[in-house]
This record gives structure tokens, sequence and C-alpha cells, in this order.
């Protein structure tokens, strides 16, 4: 049965337009067209744009649009790469969390009631980014996102970086390493500064582990709907290049 552009775009949730686009990106396989020029979508197509939709919560926009790309010009081999490689990212983005979590947990452990028990020389700005491996510029930004707070030495007004900010820029480091975002990270520092608390950061962990078990569930969704749409179209969609 054909289907119009505007049939497409209610029976997805979507623009006219962003059918449109979906076809040129290659995201939707080839549409034939009418003697007069009017596209002639069918179900194909719907179920194209259903899978891609689908794809996109656990794979991203960019990678979903290359494996339907690949899977449109007969690679599914590609595709399955593509799939394969999310997969492993997604893993390697568990195990940081693990690594990250327990660093921060140590880092939390030396301070009590918001007082460092292990004490050290404050730093410039230039030797704590080399301590942390990061650019001077990035500690700039942490402290104009007001996540870091250094003291100014009177005269020179040189940044410098006691045990309590260095501890606090290790923390936003390793976060920042698990793609924390500064609003994420602001409850963590500020309960370990208010209470010497740190069940903020347990909760940052918790929810990042939550946020990666919803990314799972969504790339299987996505991948049981495009496993459909290969099998369905088989025929019409090509083997492996």
């Amino acid at each position: 049965m054909a289907l119009r552009p505007v049939d497409l775009a209610r029976r997805a949730g979507i623009s006219t337009q962003l059918v449109r686009n979906y076809e040129t990106a290659g995201i939707l396989p080839e549409v034939p067209r009418s003697e007069s020029g009017y596209r002639q979508y069918d179900e194909v197509h719907l179920q194209a744009m259903l899978t891609f939709r689908a794809l996109v919560p656990g794979f991203g926009h960019e990678t979903s649009t290359r494996i339907m790309q690949a899977v449109h010009a007969g690679d599914q081999a590609l595709a399955f790469r593509l799939i394969d490689a999310s997969h492993a990212g997604l893993h390697e983005q568990r195990l940081a969390t693990d690594v990250a979590s327990e660093a921060l947990g140590e880092a939390a452990e030396q301070f009590l009631d918001g007082v460092p028990v292990v004490n050290g020389p404050d730093l410039l700005v230039g030797e704590l980014a080399a301590q942390l491996g990061v650019r001077t510029s990035t500690l700039r930004v942490w402290e104009a996102a007001e996540l870091l707070m250094p003291v100014r030495e009177a005269g020179t007004k040189y940044r410098r970086y006691g045990p309590v900010q260095v501890r606090d820029a290790r923390i936003i480091a390793m976060l920042r390493r698990g793609r924390y975002g500064f609003d994420q990270i602001r409850p963590v520092l500020d309960g370990l500064r208010q209470t010497g608390s740190a069940e903020a950061l347990r909760a940052a962990v918790a929810e990042r582990r939550a946020a990666h078990d919803r990314r799972t569930r969504a790339m299987l969704h996505g991948a049981a709907l495009l496993h459909e749409y290969l099998g369905v179209n088989a025929e019409h969609l090509g083997g492996n290049r």
C-alpha cells in the first residue's frame, strides 16, 4: 500500500520534513517515484523509520544513521560492526564507572567532616593540571562553573589549590572522565564540603550505573527491531558486500 509523506509522519509521530531528511540521509531505503514525480513510500519505509528511531536511544543519532546507511547499501557486516563497537564502548564506560567509584571513595575517605586527614602543599594551577593530566584552561572552566574554588595569592593573584581544592579537582576530573555533567557533579561536591558525607557521591555513581542499564535495554530494543527489519526485508535489502 502506497503511503504519502504525511502518512509516514503521522504514524511515526514526526514532521513530514523529517521524513524527507531521513530519506536524504539514507536512513530509509530508496524511494520510488510515480510518473508524475511523487514519492511512493510503503510499509518498508515506515518500518525503516521506526527501526531507526528505536536505535537512536541506545546507539545515538550518528551511529544509528550509519547503521541504517550500511544496511541499505547492502553492507550488513558494517552495520554489525557498528553495533558491536557501541556495545564495547558501553562496556568500557561501565568499567570506567567502577574504577571511578573506587577512586572517588578513596578520595572522600581522606576527609572527615570536611577536614583533610592528609595535608599537602598548596599547588599552583600548572602543578595541579599536570597532576590531573588536564589543561590549565580546563581548571579555569571548572572554576567558572563554580565547581572548583582556588585561593588567590595577595599581590600576585596566583591561584593556589590547597588539600580541599586538590581533592575537589580529583573528584571533578574522575567524574568528567565518566561523562558526568556539571549539574551532576555539583551536588557531590556540595555534600562533601558541607557534611563530609559521600552519600551524594554514591548516589551519582548509582545513577550512572542505572543510566548504563537503561542504555543497554535501549540497545536491545533497537537491535530487536533491526533484526526484524533485516529478516522481513532480506530480499529487498540484499546481502553483505
